[in-house]
C-alpha cells in the first residue's frame, strides 16, 4: 500500500514538472518572439527611414531663371530675322552658260544678315537692316524667328547711312520691335545684340556688352567707293559678319541701333570687343524718307573742301587765319549755281554750322546731312584773316552736284 502510494506520488510529481516545464518553454518561446518580432519591427523602421532620406536627396526642383537681360531679349526676340541674299550662279561647264541651258542656271547665296521687325502695316511688315546685306542681290529670302522662310522686296536703300528697308507679307509675323531713343544712351549702360552671326544656321544668337563710347566718328567708304562719315554708337558687345541689320537693344528690350560689321571692319582689320552699331535716331530718319520714296535725298552746299590740319604752314600762312583758329574746313572751289555760290568762295575757312563748332569735313558733312532739302543753314567762316556768317538756303540736292 505505502509502495502504491509513493508509485502515484511520484507520478504527480513528474507529471507537474513536466507542465510546468511545458509552462516555462512556452514562456521562453513568447519571450524570444517578441523580442525577434521588436528588432524585425525596429529593422523596417529604419529602412523606411533610410528611403525616406534618400528620395528626399534626389528630389528636383524647376526654377526659371529670369532676369532683366533674359526680359529684354523675350521682348524683341521674335522680331529679328535672318536675311539670305541670292545671286545668279551658271554652272555650266566648258562651254559657259547658255540660254537653251536654263537647267544649269542656278542661284547660289551670295550674303546672309540680320534685320529687326519694325512695323507691321496691312498687308505687309517692314525690316530694317544693312544696305551692304542686300547690295547686288537678285532674290532675298528673309528667315523669321520661327524657321519660317519668306520672300522679301527691297523697299529702298541709302548708301551713305547704310541703312535699308525690306518688306515682306505680315501674314506670319507675329511680333513688332519697338524704337528706344538714341540720344538717351548713357557710357556704360547694358548692350546687347541678336542676331544671325556665320548666317541663319545661328540665329537668334544673343551678346551682350556695354556702351563704350557715343557720337564715334567713322570713316569709311561705300559700296559704289564714295567716302562715308557717319557718327555711331560704339560697344563692346560681339557683332560679327551676319549680325549686320540686327539689332542693338536696351535693358528695356528697345532697339537703340542697327549693328554694322561693315564700320566695324573697316579697313580690313576686326578689332575684337570693337563693334558699332547706326544710332536709332539716326535710322528712324533714314527709314522714313525710305519708306516713302525708296532713296534718300540729301541737301548740298556745292563745295569742295579740305581740313585745315592737312594744310601745309605755307598754305596756312597765306590764309591769314588769327593765331587762335588750328582746326576747321578750307573751301577749295564753289560750284555754280548752287548754294554755297554767292556765299562762299575758295580760300575760306568754315569754323562752325549753326553755332557748333566745325573741326573736320567729316564734321560739316554731318551738320549739312542733318539738315533736308529747303532747310537754312547759318555757316561761320573766315575770310581774309575776318570772322563772317552767312545764312544759306538749302535749295539743292545731291543730285545736282557735278563732281
Amino acid at each position: 500500500m505505502t509502495k502504491t502510494w509513493r508509485n502515484q506520488s511520484m507520478k504527480k510529481i513528474q507529471n507537474i514538472s513536466k507542465k510546468i516545464g511545458q509552462l516555462l518553454l512556452i514562456i521562453l518561446i513568447s519571450f524570444f518572439s517578441g523580442v525577434l518580432g521588436s528588432l524585425t519591427i525596429l529593422q523596417l523602421n529604419q529602412k523606411q527611414k533610410t528611403n525616406t532620406q534618400n528620395s528626399t536627396t534626389i528630389t528636383q526642383t524647376s526654377v526659371k531663371n529670369e532676369n532683366s537681360t533674359t526680359k529684354a531679349v523675350d521682348k524683341v526676340k521674335d522680331a529679328v530675322v535672318s536675311i539670305i541674299t541670292y545671286s545668279a550662279n551658271s554652272q555650266n561647264s566648258l562651254f559657259g552658260y547658255s540660254e537653251s541651258d536654263t537647267d544649269t542656271n542656278t542661284e547660289q547665296v551670295s550674303s546672309q544678315g540680320s534685320g529687326v521687325i519694325y512695323k507691321k502695316d496691312g498687308e505687309y511688315a517692314y525690316i530694317v537692316t544693312n544696305t551692304h546685306v542686300i547690295n547686288g542681290a537678285n532674290k532675298l529670302d528673309i528667315r523669321l524667328a520661327d524657321g519660317t522662310k519668306v520672300p522679301g522686296e527691297i523697299v529702298g536703300t541709302d548708301t551713305y547711312s547704310d541703312i535699308a528697308v525690306v518688306k515682306i507679307s505680315s501674314e506670319k509675323v507675329s511680333a513688332v520691335a519697338e524704337f528706344g531713343d538714341s540720344s538717351q544712351l548713357t557710357v556704360g549702360e547694358t548692350a546687347i545684340a541678336i542676331g544671325s552671326p556665320l548666317g541663319s544656321e545661328y540665329a537668334n544668337t544673343v551678346t551682350q556688352g556695354i556702351i563704350s563710347s557715343l557720337n564715334r566718328t567713322v570713316s569709311l567708304k561705300s559700296e559704289d567707293g564714295q567716302a562715308i562719315s557717319t557718327k555711331a554708337i560704339q560697344t563692346d558687345t560681339a557683332i560679327n559678319p551676319g549680325n549686320s541689320g540686327g539689332p542693338l537693344i536696351n535693358i528695356q528690350g528697345q532697339v537703340i541701333g542697327i549693328t554694322s560689321s561693315k564700320i566695324a571692319t573697316n579697313g580690313g582689320n576686326s578689332v575684337e570687343g570693337l563693334g558699332f552699331a547706326i544710332p536709332s535716331n539716326d535710322a528712324i530718319k533714314i527709314i522714313e524718307q525710305l519708306e516713302k520714296n525708296g532713296k534718300v535725298t540729301r541737301p548740298a552746299l556745292g563745295i569742295q573742301m579740305v581740313n585745315l590740319s592737312n594744310l601745309s604752314t605755307t598754305d596756312l600762312q597765306k590764309l591769314k587765319l588769327p593765331d587762335n583758329i588750328t582746326s576747321g574746313v578750307a573751301v577749295r572751289s564753289v560750284q555754280p549755281n548752287m548754294p554755297a555760290n554767292g556765299h562762299l568762295e575758295k580760300y575760306d575757312v568754315i569754323t562752325k554750322v549753326d553755332g557748333n563748332p566745325i573741326a573736320s569735313t567729316t564734321e560739316l558733312q554731318n551738320a549739312l546731312y542733318s539738315h533736308s532739302v529747303g532747310d537754312e543753314m547759318t555757316i561761320t567762316y573766315y575770310r581774309n584773316g575776318k570772322e563772317e556768317t552767312t545764312t544759306i538756303k538749302l535749295d539743292k540736292s545731291t543730285n545736282d552736284l557735278n563732281y
